[in-house]
């Protein structure tokens, strides 16, 4: 099982668009060296929704090469075509990943028997160990308990990522769960409390800026140290804050710009993170220590 600070890596760009591969290598050397557990490629942070299918596999290929089995690479493989989750999942496979991640179908707003029987047929089509997640904010599809747990009955469906903030949610997720199945928190803000509820870790954006301050809060979290895990947690509320001035993932890209990690870039119809946020952006980044 996959457990502790998990990254929702963005992909990074030129300023024409083209994925930066140098700078994603030196991102993900960045991760390995500061104690990241494991790495989400091409999640939604890793803007996901602008890729080509071509681009996403290689993003998901060069990843994988690049953390040489040192750590867990979980591909984003999530569609709102069930036939387009089953071939990225089946290509996440091929390339090596060691899970994938699928997002709720969006846009389309399908019934829980619908989402259901969606990653039923991946799960079926695609032996790979597989993470459900819910985010509803971003696609207008929520996943019901009550559907997360008819689905964990499936052998290689393994987890869920969280990412409401519902803290009795994800208590309800933990307590019912079978064993061996996996609730990850998808919100920095909450994602201490529901590691000590019994969580399994935190697939984050903050972790791409701070990856060793939140993965030594997971570990602590995970090791039962709630003290210290709050300690760090609290040090960093205003910089998970700061994450979501504009649409997540702009003013993530925007500051590892400003630390120097890779450029500017990123696809419409996102754009750079406003002038007049910046400063406010960079000024928490400063008073957590994480830019000069």
């Amino acid at each position: 099982m996959i457990k502790g600070s998990i990254v929702a890596l963005v992909t990074p760009m030129l300023d024409n668009g083209d994925v930066d591969w140098a700078a994603l290598d030196k991102l993900v050397d960045f991760h390995l060296q500061q104690g990241t557990d494991s790495i989400v490629a091409v999640g939604t942070t890793g803007e996901s929704a602008t890729l080509s299918v071509s681009e996403h596999c290689a993003v998901i290929t060069r990843i994988v090469e690049r953390v040489n089995k040192k750590i867990p690479v979980i591909a984003g493989t999530g569609a709102n075509a069930t036939a387009e989750a089953i071939e990225l999942t089946s290509a996440a496979k091929k390339a090596g990943a060691d899970a994938c991640l699928l997002v709720t179908p969006y846009y389309n707003k399908p019934s829980q028997e619908g989402l259901f029987l969606h990653y039923k047929a991946i799960a079926e089509a695609v032996d790979i160990p597989q993470i459900l997640y819910n985010v509803p904010g971003r696609t207008a599809c929520d996943l019901l308990p009550e559907t997360v747990l008819k689905l964990a009955s499936i052998d290689n469906i393994v987890g869920v990522k969280e990412a409401t903030g519902d803290l009795a949610r994800a208590k309800q997720l933990i307590d019912a769960a079978p064993e061996g199945f996996a609730v990850y928190s998808g919100d920095d803000e909450t994602a201490v409390e529901l590691i000590i509820l019994g969580g399994h870790g935190n697939i984050s954006v903050t972790a791409n800026i701070a990856p060793k301050q939140m993965a030594d809060m997971c570990l602590l979290a995970l090791s039962g140290d709630a003290t210290g895990a709050r300690e760090i947690h609290n040090a960093l509320v205003t910089v998970h804050e700061s994450m979501f001035v504009e649409s997540n993932p702009i003013p993530v890209k925007w500051a590892l710009a400003e630390m120097g990690y890779m450029g500017y870039g990123l696809r419409l119809p996102l754009t750079v993170l406003q002038k007049s946020k910046q400063a406010e952006v960079a000024q928490v980044l400063r008073n957590a220590g994480l830019l000069k």
